[in-house]
């Protein structure tokens, strides 16, 4: 286990539980985000700020933290590619063991690999949040449920044009319509010929 940093935003001193079953504390973070929280597609911006209210529980198998995490992300549309502005306000809970406890539970085999462990009194919630925050985020977001997209043809956004559209002819077709014009053009000279006879 790596040693963490004595300071930083997101790393919470235990001491002030006391180890005692039952005390509890409640903390209200304004930090910003450290890196980027997200997608390529969609994420909270390095230096964005985040709101975290949470409440610190002891209990007999360490330290429950709880509570919420509020920030904004920003992307694009999957569809359309405009510009989004996300609102995140996604709730968190995890339960940060003492590292005596989760040493007892590696050596009678009953360890768990995920499991989060204080160390030297100390809580890092960073984890925790890029978690929280990433798994919030919409996979494919988009404007609106509704948002027909681009124009798989010339790229014009179809809801500004809602009445946009090409002739487009199935390429099955093609020969017909090449035949069609020629018809046309064959049609159109006799009716030529028949005009100059009458003249």
């Amino acid at each position: 286990m790596t040693e963490l940093a004595q300071h930083g935003p997101l790393v919470i001193d235990t001491r002030r539980l006391a180890r005692r079953p039952g005390t509890m504390a409640e903390d209200t973070l304004e930090v910003t985000a450290p890196a980027r929280l997200g997608t390529d597609v969609i994420g909270v911006a390095e230096g964005t700020p985040v709101r975290i209210d949470m409440r610190l529980e002891s209990v007999m198998e360490g330290v429950l933290v709880s509570g919420t995490v509020e920030a904004r992300a920003t992307g694009a549309c999957v569809r359309c590619l405009d510009e989004l502005d996300w609102e995140v306000d996604v709730p968190f809970q995890e339960l940060f063991a003492y590292a005596d406890r989760a040493a007892h539970l590696e050596q009678v085999g009953d360890d768990d690999e995920d499991q989060r462990v204080i160390e030297a009194d100390q809580i890092n919630l960073e984890p925790l949040i890029v978690d929280a925050v990433v798994l919030s985020l919409p996979f494919q977001p988009v404007c609106s449920d509704d948002c027909p997209g681009l124009c798989p043809e010339c790229g014009v956004r179809l809801a500004g044009d809602p009445s946009h559209a090409h002739d487009t002819i199935d390429p099955r077709w093609a020969a017909l319509g090449a035949l069609r014009t020629a018809e046309d053009a064959g049609s159109a000279e006799v009716e030529q010929n028949t005009q100059e006879k009458r003249n």
